[in-house]
């Protein structure tokens, strides 16, 4: 096995964990399987022809240590991340390799921003946490939109989704997020997290073609709060959720996606708008896609792929909009994304 190319998926059963697997095999490398249940894990290795199986579980760190052994990285795809996050980063700083998360929780990248800075970036490991289609996508557009300037008033971050089945995953980790916050909403504004109990306003946004305007829940708020001011001067970033899609969220019989393809991609399409205005000006770059959960496998794997090959803009814990060239990351997802920028 060759070292240079193992990269350790912990959460490897799950619905993203699966497609981090399948990227990362059709890019050449050679996934290790890990996570707490041994036999999905023997399951999920038969179907690629045998893989390795490290079964490990966050409280026992030993079996941490040995399902990083001898990997050159590791993707963590394993919820609630307020649960696997810490214990994960913690045995990639003591095994000395990247860390990688597709976390969508706000607390828990908030959590790993606070609490890792410092050691990772004394170790020289790089760390990228919420590097998926919310927090990492949302972030790089931002990143791209702003160009050469170095500050701007406000961030908005529009997410247009056709429909949004959520994994389990996504249930559990929302369940996690609200129990934190304890039912209270978080934005951020005046450059910090602030929590409230103020309903959240519908508001209509102008998506460009061909979702045009819809809709959407203002204040809906997702891991871009922490991610793009992490290292952009804005004091001010909001997020918006088309009201279908976050109807479909909360509704007591919400189903998990469905494979309509060969990929096993769901038939849901999504546009993610990014509006950044400084003073009068403002700049936008848009990004559309299908199925949020497939996406984030290629985010993930190209982020893996750029540390361990040497294109990366700092060390420690940083998004992913300060880690990489933002507009050239993108470009390198063209099979993925359709990407439009303006300026």
């Amino acid at each position: 096995m060759e070292s240079g190319r193992t990269v350790a998926v912990f959460g490897a059963y799950g619905h993203t964990g699966r497609f981090v697997v399948a990227e990362l095999l059709e890019r050449g490398f050679v996934p290790v399987l890990s996570g707490r249940d041994a036999d999905r894990l023997r399951a999920l290795a038969a179907s690629h022809g045998g893989l390795g199986v490290r079964p490990a579980s966050v409280d026992d760190p030993a079996s941490l240590d040995r399902a990083l052994a001898g990997a050159a990285a590791v993707v963590n795809c394993a919820g609630p991340f307020a649960v696997t996050g810490a214990p994960v980063v913690e045995a990639a700083l003591r095994t000395g390799i990247p860390y990688v998360d597709v976390a969508a929780e706000i607390e828990a990248n908030a959590d790993t921003f606070a609490r890792f800075a410092d050691r990772a970036r004394a170790a020289g490991t790089a760390i990228v946490p919420a590097m998926a289609f919310y927090g990492g996508l949302g972030d790089l557009l931002a990143t791209t939109a702003m160009g050469g300037w170095t500050a701007a008033d406000e961030v908005h971050v529009a997410y247009g989704l056709s429909s949004w089945h959520p994994t389990a995953g996504t249930l559990a980790a929302g369940r996690v997020s609200r129990e934190r916050r304890g039912g209270r909403h978080v934005r951020h504004t005046g450059g910090r997290l602030e929590y409230h109990d103020e309903p959240l306003p519908v508001l209509e946004w102008s998506f460009p073609a061909p979702m045009g305007p819809r809709p959407v829940i203002g204040g809906f708020t997702m891991a871009d709060v922490v991610t793009v001011p992490s290292h952009l001067a804005v004091p001010e970033v909001r997020t918006y959720m088309a009201v279908d899609a976050a109807r479909d969220l909360s509704a007591p019989d919400a189903s998990a996606p469905a494979a309509v393809d060969e990929r096993g991609r769901s038939a849901q399409i999504f546009l993610v708008d990014v509006l950044v205005r400084s003073g009068g000006a403002e700049r936008r770059a848009v990004a559309t896609g299908r199925d949020i959960y497939a996406v984030s496998a290629p985010l993930a794997v190209e982020a893996v792929h750029r540390i361990l090959t040497g294109r990366t803009r700092t060390t420690g814990v940083a998004s992913a909009g300060e880690m990489f060239d933002a507009p050239d990351f993108l470009r390198a997802l063209s099979a993925h994304l359709a990407l439009d920028v303006r300026r």
